[in-house]
């Protein structure tokens, strides 16, 4: 039987140099099952813990939810030996205290290079339409463990698309025979790339942040959860004359887009917000076009996706390169409706952008407006999200 994944082949978009078809062949092999006359033990179902009114997340078919095969997610996450020179694991890049991302306007690969872009939290991330910072072709979580695992352009966890290493490394320890085994209890191989990514979509689909204060005040009914600033600051988030930030920001995930177990077809959506206005072949740097990186479409230049906010005071700096360092300059660059430079290789006003969406058309703000603003903004992080030892790693618990 075919175990394949579907959204698997948009990754000839996000892969770079590596040999796609490589990795891919891993999800079209059949699956080595054990016989039927041999008993197996069915592993035990993941109990889900969401608090109402927020839903569960979609689960694919090909990869239901188990408690051990989060478990096996959970170590995989946090073992630098998933980068091919065992320095860097997943965890180094999206660290839980700092809300799964990393405290880094551009992240940092295994060899020491210097990505264009920052990681993103992965709060929630198991209800987002589509992944990375401008690629709507990865639906998938079980797709997008692959890029960091095999990718070339830039060099992430740095393994060789065979994934033989990473396979022999895993398969010479003793736990993760265990584990391996305990997940995927009808596979005979059980030790596959495929059964890794399977593992490390199932824990990250654990990592759901609902518990901030903001979420007690307006959906537990405790009116004393946030301050009466944070409650002002609410108003100017969702005002479409004052802030507006809902627009790009939007729904209990306050993000561009929300998928879960009873809609799963919302797409995900991307805007430009006048960061940059660059004369020349385009309007943005280089290495950095957004949308239009995959779409090679000229009106796409500029445009990311909206990631979440929530946690968002932990993840500075902010947007997709990290050029922005402080939530009150990321208000004052909306306020203005785009960011003028003055001087460097990126100057410009990007106000004037011709592709910066209507939503960001500025607007103005008391130095108290900011104040409540920023005030609402930090009302929407989780210490229980951030101390969880659920999602903290569980070699340390081990000791």
């Amino acid at each position: 039987m075919r175990r394949g994944l579907t959204t698997v082949s948009a990754l000839a978009f996000t892969l770079g140099a590596v040999c796609v078809a490589s990795v891919l062949r891993w999800f079209d092999r059949p699956v080595a099952t054990v016989a039927s006359a041999v008993s197996v033990v069915e592993p035990e179902p993941y109990a889900w813990d969401i608090p109402a009114p927020f839903p569960r997340p979609p689960v694919p078919a090909d990869n239901p939810m188990s408690a051990a095969k989060v478990d096996l997610g959970a170590h995989l996450f946090h073992d630098a030996r998933l980068s091919a020179n065992r320095r860097l694991s997943c965890a180094a890049c999206h660290t839980q205290s700092l809300g799964f991302a990393d405290g880094r306007g551009r992240a940092i690969g295994s060899l020491g290079d210097v990505h264009p872009r920052g990681s993103m939290s992965l709060a929630n991330v198991a209800y987002n339409p589509a992944y990375n910072w401008a690629d709507p072709n990865t639906t998938s979580l079980e797709a997008q463990v692959l890029v960091p695992l095999f990718g070339t352009a830039p060099v992430e966890l740095g393994h060789a698309p065979d994934g033989a290493e990473l396979l022999a490394r895993l398969g010479a320890d003793a736990r993760y025979r265990a584990l391996f085994a305990s997940a995927f209890p009808q596979d005979t191989a059980a030790i596959s790339v495929a059964n890794v990514a399977r593992a490390l979509a199932s824990f990250q689909r654990t990592l759901i942040s609902v518990r901030s204060p903001y979420d007690r005040y307006r959906y537990g009914g405790d009116r004393n959860a946030i301050s009466d600033a944070a409650k002002r600051g609410e108003v100017i988030f969702f005002s479409g004359q004052r802030g507006g930030c809902f627009q790009c920001h939007g729904g209990w995930n306050f993000s561009g887009g929300i998928r879960h177990e009873r809609d799963t077809t919302t797409q995900a959506a991307f805007f430009n917000t006048g960061l940059y206005n660059l004369t020349g072949p385009s309007s943005y740097p280089a290495l950095n076009t957004g949308l239009h990186a995959i779409t090679k479409r000229a009106e796409d230049v500029g445009r990311f996706r909206a990631p979440t906010l929530r946690n968002i005071a932990m993840t500075a700096p902010y947007m997709h390169d990290g050029s922005i360092e402080t939530l009150e300059e990321v208000i004052d660059h909306y306020a203005a409706g785009g960011r003028t430079l003055t001087q460097g290789p990126n100057a410009g006003v990007g106000r004037n952008n011709p592709n910066k969406a209507p939503s960001v058309h500025g607007f103005t703000l008391s130095g108290t407006d900011r104040q409540d603003l920023v005030a609402f903004l930090e009302s929407l992080t989780d210490t229980t999200f951030l101390t969880s030892p659920a999602f903290s790693s569980p070699w340390r618990r081990a000791r």
